[in-house]
């Protein structure tokens, strides 16, 4: 199994055959060899710097109904919301002087929010932060919408494939979604220059190794700068609350995987992972990751963007945010870079 890890590494490729082997038949000894490859690759490219994106989730409307989600437009218990653009504004005027140089925007499929409004917001974020980039995760576009959006500074899109298998993204969505047209708009994405982050859930329900290999086949084919993946979470206000959470250990596995596969893309250790363990975040750092995204949004509206149970959601300023994680990474090695961060992928 090892062999297959250095194949891995050497290659940045192993067959359909090959990933089922690694994927099923993973140990906790095969794991931590896996985690010391991934860190070497990680630290070849990037150091011990970990990028820092301030998140600012900005609308919990969404137009969707998405089964695991738990802003899906049928969940009728959670206290909707929109920021304004001075909300969005006074968000990037506190993350900048703690060293935020991206702002991710991110939220529901939300119709309120026109393409003018978003062209609005980021061309005031840009002539505002003009050494910033601004990423958006605001989900299914036409490519003239995410055109527009790129025209007028957005630099990154964020967009979960979230399952490759046309059959299995048909049981975690509604009929009217499809994965063809996911996967369709990160193409789009990438003719129009944007650098692409995308991803999947670990353990979502209905899952299998083959689904997990396709994806990781998809990835490879995509190439994007970013990935991110994370743990399937139930929320207790969705048709999938009964549905057991993703594993940490698999999720870390899948991580140190990607790394190994695309050594120079960014890999966020995300929320999800520091919900599931406490100490998650860091375990995803020292599994190849180098990103982590800081919540930006006003205090007072975090608790309604509740995509899944029990998300690590503290009220404290982000300046004591930015300093515990300081901590948090200094503990295992690692410090914060103030830069934009970008993708040598």
């Amino acid at each position: 199994m090892k062999q297959l890890i250095q194949k891995l590494k050497e290659t940045q490729t192993l067959t359909k055959k090959e990933w089922r082997t690694l994927i099923e038949h993973r140990t906790p000894e095969l794991s931590e060899y896996l985690f010391s490859e991934a860190r070497k690759v990680q630290k070849h490219y990037y150091g011990n710097r970990v990028y820092i994106r301030g998140l600012i989730e900005f609308t919990n409307f969404c137009k969707n109904d998405c089964f695991y989600c738990g802003i899906r437009k049928s969940n009728g218990h959670i206290c909707r919301y929109r920021l304004t653009k001075e909300d969005i504004l006074e968000c990037c005027q506190i993350g900048y002087p703690l060293g935020f140089r991206t702002f991710v925007l991110q939220g529901g499929e939300d119709g309120f929010f026109t393409d003018e409004k978003i062209i609005d917001i980021v061309s005031s974020i840009k002539s505002n932060y003009p050494d910033c980039a601004i990423t958006l995760s605001i989900g299914e576009k036409s490519y003239e919408s995410y055109k527009a959006f790129f025209d007028v500074g957005a630099d990154r899109f964020l967009l979960r494939h979230e399952t490759y298998s046309a059959e299995h993204y048909g049981k975690l969505h509604p009929h009217t979604l499809y994965a063809k047209n996911r996967q369709q708009c990160l193409w789009d994405l990438k003719d129009i220059g944007y650098q692409v982050g995308t991803g999947f859930m670990v353990g979502s329900p209905y899952q299998t190794v083959e689904n997990l290999v396709e994806d990781m086949l998809f990835l490879k084919a995509l190439n994007p700068q970013m990935v991110g993946i994370g743990p399937f979470i139930p929320h207790h206000d969705t048709p999938f609350h009964n549905f057991p959470q993703g594993s940490l250990e698999l999720t870390l596995f899948m991580l140190a995987l990607i790394r190994l596969m695309l050594p120079k893309v960014l890999l966020p250790s995300t929320t999800a992972l520091g919900t599931i363990a406490p100490n998650g975040r860091e375990r995803g750092i020292m599994a190849g990751a180098n990103v982590v995204m800081p919540n930006l949004s006003p205090n007072n509206v975090r608790k309604n963007y509740m995509l899944y149970d029990n998300k690590i959601c503290t009220n404290s300023e982000a300046a004591e945010g930015i300093e515990q994680l300081k901590t948090q990474l200094q503990t295992i090695g690692y410090e914060i870079s103030v830069s934009r961060g970008d993708s040598l992928n």
